[in-house]
């Protein structure tokens, strides 16, 4: 082999070298780019990268994972039902693969798709931080959850614990999308994915406040309901007395009873038809506020329905 033969060979293969290893350190880069190179998302994913106010770099990556709204049988089939037959997914990231939205279409929760968009779009984030800046954040993550109250979300947690999830992972998303006021720290590194994410709190704030104020009026009808029940069940329970008392007085008084007997016995009856009457009133008030309470708990399991791919239809009731 020639002098010029064997350099060219080495200058060959030194090139190919420096392609696989630019090609590896710029894996991630040809990946998004082939990803991306025909891809143009659907209008109503464009608008939920707006309203959740994506800068362009987040724009990019949730595009890469070419975001979809889906039915609930398309979410069950793409996210996977089986595993979480007792669990409400909204969405799922499924990494180098897609991310999938569950499409909720009633007008009362408006707003959580785009909790959902900006919650998958950080586990996307999270996935490609470096080992040094994945560990700086999980600090910032257990000194901001450290001092969270909201049992919504710390019950929400302990479920993840609980299965097994990564919960730091799960955090990253929920602190970001869900708490209002977090450490200075972590806030200013969710402004690498925001531009406003204020905006997506109130998002979740909102659609949150469908379930909670119906809960809660569900649990003022049923101590109202209980305060009337225990009353109907004391007037029934006088009512029954004085029906015995009326019954045992009645043939003395009826026999010729005094003056005095019959003018008591009267009052009796007169006691007895008002508290008739005014219970009845109270059985119809009643009756009126179990048809109100259930119209709410029927309102609040819609809800509840309408973001469960499972769809479990019961109506708690009385």
């Amino acid at each position: 082999m020639t002098p010029a033969k064997k350099a060219l060979r080495i200058t060959f293969s030194l090139g190919l070298l420096l392609a696989v290893a630019v090609g590896f350190w710029q894996r991630q880069a040809i990946y998004d780019w082939w990803r991306l190179r025909d891809y143009t998302p659907a209008a109503a994913i464009a608008k939920l990268a707006d309203d959740t106010t994506m800068d362009q770099d987040s724009r990019r990556l949730f595009y890469v994972y070419h975001p979809q709204l889906d039915d609930k049988g398309n979410f069950n089939q793409n996210c996977g039902a089986d595993d979480r037959e007792h669990t409400i997914v909204l969405g799922c990231y499924l990494e180098n693969h897609g991310i999938y939205l569950l499409d909720v279409t009633d007008p009362r929760l408006a707003g959580v798709e785009e909790v959902t968009a900006a919650h998958e779009l950080l586990h996307a984030q999270y996935d490609r931080l470096s080992s040094k800046e994945r560990k700086r954040v999980n600090e910032l993550i257990n000194q901001a959850y450290s001092v969270v109250t909201d049992e919504r979300i710390r019950t929400t947690i302990e479920e993840y614990k609980i299965a097994g999830a990564d919960v730091t992972n799960e955090l990253h998303s929920i602190l970001g999308t869900e708490v209002r006021i977090l450490p200075a720290g972590l806030e200013e590194y969710y402004q690498n994915f925001f531009r406003d994410r204020q905006k997506i709190v109130a998002y979740s704030e909102a659609y949150q406040a469908a379930f909670t104020e119906r809960k809660d009026k569900v649990a003022a009808y049923d101590a109202q309901l209980a305060d009337l029940k225990a009353q109907i069940e004391e007037n029934e329970n006088n009512i029954k007395f004085l029906s015995q008392t009326l019954s045992s007085e009645r043939d003395a008084v009826e026999s010729g009873g005094s003056q005095n007997q019959v003018d008591a016995y009267n009052q009796k009856v007169r006691d007895y038809n008002s508290l008739l009457a005014s219970t009845k009133k109270l059985i119809s008030q009643y009756n009126q506020l179990v048809a109100e309470r259930n119209q709410i708990a029927l309102e609040e399991q819609e809800l509840f329905n309408a973001i469960d791919s499972n769809s479990i239809n019961t109506v708690p009731s009385r």
